[in-house]
């Protein structure tokens, strides 16, 4: 039986929404992307005692990587592996830094956008609907890439308002699973994270929102780990919007 889900314009003033894997199919062109440039690095790295160099799973992008801003979720994953990393700069080889890793997925994940973004057609639905009720909505991603999704994706007038990666380091928002990127969202909205919703279908991005108070927290799970949305903070999980 599927879960009753109810937005309540008497209760909720705004709707927000993460953009990867809820309006748009680009959670699995990122975890493609990141998967490209830790196998490379992995694979080419000299074998050390007490590193794990296996390649990258669907389990480490939820795990590690979904929802954070770029250098965290490349930190974590590498840390749960055992690897340490300079952060260094944009401009090095991905084998030596943080950074130059962060940039081949990059490299590899504007490639992929080539091809087009899918979008799910429900998503942009239920934000007519909302918009039609009087609900306030916004997108937000920790990606600096979410302008340019939006265009490539033809949904660049969907939302007036959007925080993303640029926005964050513009005002030194810390990422998920912290809550500043999500009450920065509402706040541009006049809204209140009490009488907000969020829409997330990342672990971290799910736990942001329930430690910053909304009025609910909706987890979106397209690959069957509901019971992990749930345990990180979702009050309800559905499959499609």
């Amino acid at each position: 039986m599927k879960p009753v889900v109810t937005i309540d314009p008497r209760l909720h003033d705004a709707v927000i929404f993460d953009l990867d894997g809820v309006v748009t199919d680009t959670a699995a062109i990122h975890a493609a992307a990141w998967k490209t440039a830790f196998d490379e690095f992995l694979s080419r790295r000299p074998r050390v005692e007490g590193e794990n160099h296996t390649p990258f799973t669907d389990a480490d992008y939820r795990d590690f990587v979904d929802g954070k801003p770029r250098l965290d979720g490349a930190r974590d994953f590498l840390n749960s592996r055992g690897v340490t990393l300079p952060t260094g700069s944009p401009d090095e080889r991905p084998a030596e830094t943080l950074d130059g890793l962060v940039s081949r997925k990059q490299q590899v994940f504007l490639e992929r956008l080539g091809a087009g973004v899918p979008v799910f057609r429900s998503t942009v639905a239920l934000v007519r609907r909302l918009a039609e009720a009087g609900v306030a909505t916004a997108v937000y991603s920790a990606s600096r890439n979410c302008e340019h999704v939006l265009r490539v994706a033809g949904l660049e007038a969907l939302f007036a308002v959007r925080v993303d990666g640029n926005v964050a380091a513009d005002l030194g928002l810390r990422g998920k699973p912290d809550p500043d990127m999500l009450v920065e969202t509402v706040g541009r909205l006049g809204a209140l994270p009490e009488r907000s919703v969020v829409v997330e279908d990342a672990q971290a991005g799910v736990e942001a929102g329930r430690s910053g108070g909304f009025a609910l927290v909706i987890g979106v799970d397209r690959t069957g780990h509901a019971d992990e949305l749930v345990l990180h903070g979702a009050d309800v999980v559905v499959s499609d919007l």
